[in-house]
């Protein structure tokens, strides 16, 4: 059984929409060194919710923590969702209780999906992963297959023991390069980076520092050929005019909030008893997302495109803040 966990009232207030239910752990397998995969499916063999190149739901743990996994499944079966877990040494509380306790044969419950890294449609692809960002790149690479789309895959990794779906991208041949770095050293970003090319659209997912490095080296691309899905929100200085303090109205609930620098928008709003869709209360998932009516945000997010910021049309609640006195959102 399923349920809709927005309240009427704002049902077109943020643009994630989110199905929920407990799903079965069909089976759990260590597929690398520190990596397992999950099988998930509805305990009554219930189709799921459709889902794109990209997307990751949610998983609402019993010891009370919600994290994001990319789903890495076949995107033709409707049946069963599947994810690839790392074990976070630094864990505290996600990966570390998904590894040791939870179990096949129990329930999990399950929010989403939700999609802030989407694949479109385009003639040529470059896919660059890092250890366990390969999880949304594996979908990614199916779908241009299909498609008859040319594309190439650089996957990168501590050591092959390590490297999740190995068996898997083998079978696509020359188009993947393994770069497991205690043989080959590290990915040669430059290399792979300079031959820019007209309409190739590049897709990453891996560590920050990577992301840091591809970011740097493809200042010269062309706007929006660059897709980056992060694990963690990219540290954002506070620009100049940053505001400590601002006023949010929230339009629809008839609430004017002051948010002081100790708290985030989010944070206000809970504390002023609205109810609002979170989950990594982090800048990294998208749920929290919410139409902006007036006044200018200061976006603090790792999720929107540069496109996205500049049309000041919605912001992520949990990190962005404002730069203006007022900021009239619509909640």
């Amino acid at each position: 059984m399923s349920i809709n966990v927005l309240k009427p009232e704002y049902e077109d207030t943020f643009r994630a929409r989110e199905w929920e239910a407990d799903l079965l752990i069909e089976s759990k397998e260590i597929v690398a060194d520190g990596v397992v995969v999950i099988t998930l499916t509805d305990p009554s063999g219930a189709v799921l919710p459709e889902w794109t190149p990209g997307a990751h739901i949610d998983l609402v743990l019993p010891n009370g923590v919600t994290r994001q996994y990319s789903l890495c499944g076949n995107l033709h079966n409707c049946r069963s969702y599947r994810i690839g877990v790392l074990r976070d040494p630094g864990s505290r509380g996600g990966s570390q209780f998904i590894h040791d306790s939870l179990l096949v044969g129990e329930t999990v419950r399950v929010r989403g999906p939700r999609n802030h890294f989407s694949f479109i449609d385009a003639p040529e692809y470059l896919f660059i992963a890092g250890g366990i960002g390969i999880t949304p790149i594996l979908p990614m690479i199916a779908a241009a297959q299909a498609a008859s789309a040319r594309w190439r895959l650089i996957y990168g990794g501590r050591n092959r023991n390590s490297m999740a779906f190995l068996d898997e991208l083998a079978d696509y041949g020359d188009q993947v390069s393994i770069f497991p770095a205690d043989e080959v050293g590290l990915i040669p970003l430059d290399s792979v980076l300079s031959p820019l090319r007209d309409n190739v659209h590049l897709y990453v997912c891996g560590p920050g520092p990577l992301l840091d490095a591809i970011e740097a080296g493809t200042e010269h691309w062309p706007a929006g050929s660059l897709h980056t899905e992060r694990f963690a929100a990219k540290p954002i200085e506070a620009p100049p005019n940053a505001l400590e303090v601002f006023e949010v109205v929230c339009k629809r609930s008839g609430i004017t909030l002051t948010v002081g620098s100790d708290k985030s928008i989010l944070e206000a709003m809970e504390v002023a008893g609205l109810k609002v869709p979170v989950s990594c209360r982090a800048g990294v998932c998208g749920t929290c997302e919410v139409n902006i009516l007036e006044g200018i945000p200061d976006h603090r997010d790792s999720v929107l495109t540069r496109e996205e910021r500049e049309s000041n049309e919605f912001m992520l609640i949990c990190r962005s803040r404002s730069l203006s006195p007022k900021l009239v959102l619509d909640i």
